[in-house]
């Protein structure tokens, strides 16, 4: 099974993160793909609760799963007792749906934090590691850009200039988000009044 695993706070979902995976399902060909909700030790707490969180990621898998049902959402490392690990969920996809061919889905700021992951060596040899740069970062460009950094790594460049924390500053500020937010998502900020305060 080609399976895929993008994690992350999704603190709110967003367009970039849609695009990310309806892109990454194309082009790697993905049977499976899992959206899993985290609370990411190397980054600031966000403003959402964790239902609310795990909520809009169903969400954002339900927009994915309109173009081809290989999407779903997972509550399992939010679950965890103490700290989740991005090598321990790949052990239980892989116990739960066989040897594969996995993917690592990761954005270019947390590949620079990458060497800081637990077992991050050994989460490289288990999974292709995909790196989706960002807009003006220093990853080239598949296939005709600078080389991906080591084995077991895939650079593929990926433009979508805004980012979580500038999406939440906007909701505080009031600001119209539509564009960068899908709509159900947009709707569901605002019936339950996140980001807001």
């Amino acid at each position: 099974m080609q399976l895929a695993l993008f994690g992350g706070t999704f603190d709110p979902p967003h367009n970039g993160h849609l695009a990310l995976c309806l892109y990454a399902r194309e082009i790697l060909d993905i049977e499976k793909l899992v959206v899993s909700v985290s609370n990411n030790p190397l980054k600031d707490a966000g403003s959402a609760s964790d239902a609310d969180r795990i909520a809009m990621a169903r969400l954002l898998a339900g927009i994915v799963n309109l173009t081809g049902a290989v999407a779903e959402a997972s509550d399992r490392e939010l679950l965890q007792q103490g700290p989740s690990y991005t090598i321990d969920h790949v052990a239980y996809l892989e116990q739960r749906y066989g040897l594969g061919d996995m993917f690592l889905l990761i954005g270019e700021d947390n590949y620079r934090d990458f060497r800081l992951w637990k077992s991050w060596e050994e989460l490289a040899r288990k999974c292709t590691v995909v790196v989706f740069g960002r807009q003006g970062g220093s990853q080239g460009e598949e296939d005709g850009g600078e080389e991906p950094p080591e084995h077991g790594f895939r650079v593929i460049r990926f433009e979508f200039p805004h980012s979580s924390t500038e999406i939440r500053r906007r909701l505080l500020a009031g600001e119209d988000c539509r564009g960068l937010i899908p709509s159900s998502i947009l709707d569901y900020i605002d019936h339950h009044g996140l980001y807001r305060s």
